[in-house]
């Protein structure tokens, strides 16, 4: 049920119409809705204001680890559990960014075209476009875009970018971090962010030699990392490639959701999100007024080249610009 809690969003009746159509369940106005977001056409904005009051009801599960770990297999999986169970599912896979077309270097239908003919999936893959911490820029909107459109869960994989990869925790309800025996994941490797992030591990490839020293290893560092939620994250062993342990990582999904709903922290932890990420939305809105107003492309270089010369410094250029915004009449 749509909550009644927000203003009336005004959009002429294209958007209107477009919700519509995404709500619907159109696999098309879906497409497009998603391709509108990641291009940030000048009706992108509109878009989300008018699809944000419907969403808030999918979970949203993230899937991190380093490269080679089996992420996309999981994901297949995992969906594949899930669609027993009757529910819709859209997944969103983070991908490399090509250095000649900026697309995602791995297709969405080369990794799970087992799915291609079932409307209960919807899978997408999105290029980071140079954004670091494993997720693209507007990945969290394609989610929101996704779980308005009805999907009752909605699955990112992300890039696989190692320890740096801790986006994902500000967005997802449920983080799973998959680890690999044989790859040199072992206490070196497995430490600091990319093990705070977890809500789950999942030791993948766990038919082979090495699995129970990285789990060893896993328990060894939970003695020594205290989580502010009191959970302690459960080790479920996987060989996605046959569907092993996937119910088990089913139930593991569903008892971590269970302990959220639990003395409300699911909305503590949807507070906690929001707040980092109204922050970094501010960031980019002022980021992109400033270009606006200041930093033409001929103006940046003119810049550059002062600060460089030592014409002027770089500090006292910047708080200038800040100082000056919303008063483009004082840009020099």
């Amino acid at each position: 049920m749509v909550k009644q809690t927000y203003s009336k969003v005004s959009t002429n009746n294209h958007i209107a119409e477009f919700v519509s159509r995404v709500r619907a369940g159109d696999v098309r106005a879906l497409s497009r809705a998603i391709s509108t977001v990641e291009d940030h056409t000048p009706e992108s904005t509109d878009l989300l204001k008018a699809l944000f009051p419907y969403s808030g009801n999918a979970l949203l599960l993230g899937m991190t680890g380093s490269p080679g770990a089996g992420k996309s297999t999981l994901v297949d999986q995992v969906a594949r559990v899930y669609r027993k169970q009757g529910k819709t599912i859209g997944i969103v896979a983070v991908d490399p960014t090509s250095p000649f077309s900026g697309g995602a270097i791995l297709g969405d239908r080369i990794r799970m075209q087992s799915h291609h003919a079932d409307s209960g999936i919807y899978i997408r893959s999105m290029a980071t476009r140079g954004s670091l911490g494993g997720l693209a820029s507007t990945t969290a909107d394609v989610a929101t875009v996704l779980d308005a459109s009805g999907r009752d869960i909605v699955m990112i994989e992300t890039v696989g970018v190692g320890q740096d990869e801790i986006d994902i925790v500000r967005l997802a309800d449920v983080t799973i971090v998959v680890l690999v025996p044989g790859m040199g994941d072992d206490v070196q490797t497995i430490k600091a962010g990319i093990m705070e992030i977890a809500d789950i591990f999942v030791i993948n490839k766990a038919d082979r030699d090495g699995a129970e020293r990285v789990e060893r290893e896993i328990r060894a560092m939970q003695t020594l990392a205290v989580r502010h939620d009191d959970w302690t994250p459960p080790i479920v062993k996987t060989v996605a490639t046959d569907g092993s342990g996937m119910e088990e990582l089913a139930q593991a999904i569903e008892k971590y959701r269970s302990y959220l709903e639990q003395s409300d922290r699911a909305r503590q932890r949807r507070i906690e999100n929001w707040r980092v990420r109204i922050a970094e939305m501010l960031r980019d809105a002022l980021f992109q007024r400033v270009l606006s107003y200041y930093l033409s492309e001929g103006e940046a270089t003119r810049y550059a080249a002062e600060v460089a010369d030592h014409k002027r410094d770089p500090y006292s250029l910047v708080e200038r610009i800040v100082e000056g915004l919303g008063r483009p009449d004082e840009r020099n």
